[in-house]
């Protein structure tokens, strides 16, 4: 590691006067940009100790500013590192234009926290690089021990900001097997080559004039589309040379599950018994018995975050967070083991990715897959996830977060099953909104009935619960508003129990100058929802996927009391078109006393990719020209 850091810095000195030639050449090249990265080289050095695989790692940065304005966008700069990624050293400079070398002085350690994480071993060290200007450069230098080395990383190429040399190096003791698998998009630029030299195999992975990431609020995670390449310990030869599997299948990664839940206490204590048996008494029910349990973990025990070392791996037992009334995913899930076992309701832990990770167990068997810890259990030979850091998620559904991904669930210590969390059908998430609307001399005013099923109604019960009174009139409001920003809310009130399952609300409300009157003649668009209105994707400019959060239904019905003495003199027509991705039904219907428009939607996908985009705007296509068809209505 010595020696690959000298040569860092030499090629760190080169690239600086390399920069200094092509500095207007990278400003023409980017002109919408503050800075580039000049280089980031990662590097791995991955031997044995001890007859055990010892990892160490170093990262080279050199961040060119572009603009008199960078210091204002990126001045603070900084690393992260953990119990599992030990610092070793650090050092941050610039390089001004005219070659001076100015060190940061400076540096702040603090907790990088994210807002649903309560604690997090992870900490983040920042600083200001100085005198940040045109034609200066910024240079970082950190090592660390990687403690853990099941726990390796991927390595991202690209970042916020456009770099002309994105570089991954493994060098490795060729007694170890080593794996690798690129994923992403973009992947053919990435130039991978594997070289020997002494008793270590060398692998790089180089993405020249790598681009920044583009964001888009309706993308997936970045590990879906950013292009990033993962790598792992197969086996490797021990002192004595024989081989030891490391990550090499399922089985071994089942292994290292199982490690952490293994010491878990099996017999219940007595105040958790005592639970038991009041929230199950006189129930025979095997399901009735788990809704009890699972109603009273949803609503008893506190979802909080923890990322502390091991504590982010180790469930705590089922007891401790009984008496605390908190816990993370794995004390939830501990909690609800626990209490379904003393209840004969077979329950077992079980590790899952969420929908942020496009990995699976079958494809990648390594702790990476999974960010997520629930419990399933087996009703009459039928197994059902149960998520306990969901207050509103109903039983025998899941949060939609983690449908369709792959499920590792620990029977005992040596079988496991692996199982697909279903997909829930869009007949299951559906929203039927109705509103009768009446003619006034200023406009509108109407009446709303609104019922949500499902995942829809999942989601307005979680508003409901974190909506302050303060602010619920607004919100209100917000949920019903139609026609226009004119939209006056009246009243409205939520329907005899509501549940998580089902909702259904009220509202009276007017809605002024919305109608439009000529001579004696009445001009209207029922069209109150111009629903997709601002999402026509960008095709073929766009390559990152769309997600969606559940596949639904969802019926509008605008129904108009014809005012006494007059009839329809004009009927839009109505539409329907669907594809394999979504579709619409648009229909206009017409009697004595009233005229009905009814839209209807339907999503049948989770996950938009490129090759779904010009489908999708098919369905736009003819879906727009509705919007702006007008009702006539002529005096008899």
């Amino acid at each position: 590691m010595k020696y690959t850091v000298l040569f860092l810095l030499f090629l760190i000195s080169s690239n600086q006067s390399l920069f200094a030639q092509d500095f207007e050449a990278i400003r023409k090249q980017y002109p919408d940009e503050k800075a580039v990265l000049l280089n980031r080289l990662y590097q791995y050095n991955i031997s044995l100790k001890d007859g055990q695989p010892y990892i160490e790692s170093h990262e080279s940065q050199q961040i060119a500013y572009l603009s008199g304005s960078a210091a204002s966008y990126m001045s603070e700069y900084g690393f992260s590192h953990s119990d599992f990624q030990k610092l070793i050293s650090y050092e941050a400079y610039t390089r001004t234009p005219d070659d001076k070398k100015l060190k940061v002085s400076e540096f702040k350690t603090s907790t990088n926290k994210e807002s649903f994480v309560f604690y997090d071993d992870v900490k983040f060290t920042s600083f200001n690089f100085p005198s940040i200007e045109a034609g200066a450069v910024g240079n970082l230098e950190v090592s660390w021990q990687n403690t853990d080395p099941h726990l390796l990383s991927p390595y991202f190429f690209s970042g916020y900001m456009p770099n002309l040399n994105s570089e991954l190096q493994l060098t490795v003791d060729k007694n170890i097997q080593l794996k690798y698998k690129l994923m992403g998009l973009d992947t053919n630029n990435i130039l991978v080559t594997i070289t020997s030299k002494s008793k270590n195999n060398i692998y790089t992975f180089q993405y020249k004039n790598c681009p920044a990431d583009k964001k888009y609020g309706d993308a997936p995670g970045f590990s879906w589309y950013s292009p990033h390449v993962i790598f792992y310990i197969e086996n490797y030869k021990d002192e004595t040379g024989n081989k030891k599997t490391y990550l090499s299948n399922l089985k071994d990664l089942y292994n290292l599950n199982y490690s952490y839940i293994k010491a878990m206490e099996n017999k219940p204590k007595p105040e958790l018994k005592h639970i038991v048996d009041s929230l199950i008494k006189d129930i025979t029910s095997p399901e009735e018995k788990a809704k009890r349990i699972y109603t009273w973990v949803q609503h008893n025990i506190k979802y909080v975050a923890f990322e502390n070392g091991m504590e982010g791996f180790v469930p705590r037992d089922a007891a401790l967070v009984c008496n605390r009334r908190y816990g993370d995913c794995k004390d939830m899930a501990s909690i609800l083991t626990e209490m379904l076992n003393t209840a004969g309701v077979p329950a077992y832990f079980t590790w899952i990715g969420t929908r942020d990770l496009p990995y699976s167990f079958s494809n990648e068997p390594l702790p990476m897959v999974s960010n997520h810890m629930i419990c399933t259990i087996n009703l009459n030979g039928q197994y059902v996830f149960l998520d306990g850091t969901d207050p509103t998620c109903v039983f025998g559904l899941t949060p939609s977060g983690i449908q369709d991904k792959e499920a590792m669930v620990a029977i005992n210590e040596h079988e496991y099953k692996l199982l697909k969390v279903p997909v829930i059908d869009k007949s299951k998430n559906t929203i039927v909104d109705s509103t009768w609307l009446e003619l006034t001399p200023t406009g509108l005013k109407g009446k709303i009935k609104r019922t949500m099923r499902g995942y829809q109604a999942m989601s307005f019960y979680g508003d409901l619960m974190y909506w302050s009174k303060k602010n619920l009139d607004e919100s209100m409001k917000r949920e019903f508003e139609r026609g226009s920003n004119k939209f006056k809310l009246d009243t409205f009130y939520i329907g005899k129990d509501p549940s998580n399952n089902e909702i259904t609300v009220f509202a009276d409300f007017e809605l002024p100058n919305y109608s439009k009157k000529v001579g004696n003649d009445y001009y209207l668009n029922l069209n109150l929802f111009k629903f997709y209105q601002n999402e026509h994707i960008d095709y073929p400019k766009r390559k990152v996927p769309i997600e969606n959060n559940y596949l639904f239904q969802k019926k509008y019905v605008t129904l108009l009391k014809l005012p006494d003495g007059y009839k329809v003199s004009y009927l839009p027509q109505g539409k329907s078109f669907h594809n394999k991705l979504w579709g619409f039904d648009m229909r206009y219907e017409q009697n004595k006393d009233n005229v009905t428009l009814t839209q209807e939607f339907e999503n049948n996908s989770l996950m938009l990719t490129y090759a779904d985009f010009e489908q999708w705007n098919k369905v736009l296509e003819n879906l727009f020209p509705l919007y702006k068809e007008t009702l006539s209505l002529s005096k008899n």
